[in-house]
């Protein structure tokens, strides 16, 4: 009886997977061969990350982050929401300054900022798009990049607490593009444990 595959025989099967699958014609759809449980790890593996090593995300690995976001859902399929690189450490001093000193912002070495497109929603979708579809785009948007950011090794975490109008000079936002979340991103300089959940008889309700 040949031995069991160990985890290391895996990650090398996955990594050639990765290769080939970079080699097949643009229009290939490669769905039916993703490994459900990847997307498990990945979900369980999340954490909230807010101290960053000293180094910088590569260019592809970002590129790739938001490829990926590119394809979350959105209302209408509008995508009604804009993404802001930041990489100058003075504009994360400024964006540290709008969060109420986080400093999660000015460690990482890069951090982008999720901002709802209220007028492309509302062209299609009138108030309700401007009011509540374009934040829901926006929110969305930003947790398939923590969930992205985690799949490739890096850390991020949410930032909600911050004064949007200072952000929105400081990103030299449209007057239609509100902040919704500041997602600082780096590979992780240290390794948060999980923390206590909820029971679903507390989060679920059946009817």
């Amino acid at each position: 009886m040949p031995p069991k595959p160990g985890r290391l025989d895996f990650c090398k099967a996955t990594e050639a997977c990765e290769v080939w699958l970079l080699h097949l014609p643009h229009h290939f759809n490669p769905s039916p061969l993703i490994l459900t449980m990847d997307f498990y790890d990945v979900i369980d593996k999340r954490r909230s990350v807010r101290a960053f090593q000293d180094k910088p995300v590569d260019a592809k690995v970002l590129r790739k982050i938001l490829d990926t976001v590119s394809l979350a859902p959105s209302a209408g399929n509008l995508q009604a929401y804009k993404i802001t690189i930041v990489r100058k450490q003075e504009l994360k001093e400024g964006l540290m300054s709008a969060a109420f000193d986080q400093e999660s912002i000015i460690n990482a070495p890069v951090v982008l900022v999720f901002s709802a497109d209220e007028k492309r929603s509302e062209t299609k979708y009138g108030d309700r798009g401007l009011e509540f579809y374009s934040l829901q785009d926006a929110t969305i948007a930003a947790a398939y990049c923590q969930l992205v950011a985690a799949a490739e090794g890096l850390g991020s975490v949410w930032v909600g607490g911050f004064d949007a109008l200072e952000v929105s000079r400081l990103i030299n936002a449209e007057s239609y593009e509100v902040p919704v979340a500041i997602i600082p991103l780096g590979y992780p300089a240290e390794n948060p444990g999980r923390r206590e959940r909820r029971h679903l008889k507390e989060l679920v309700r059946e009817m």
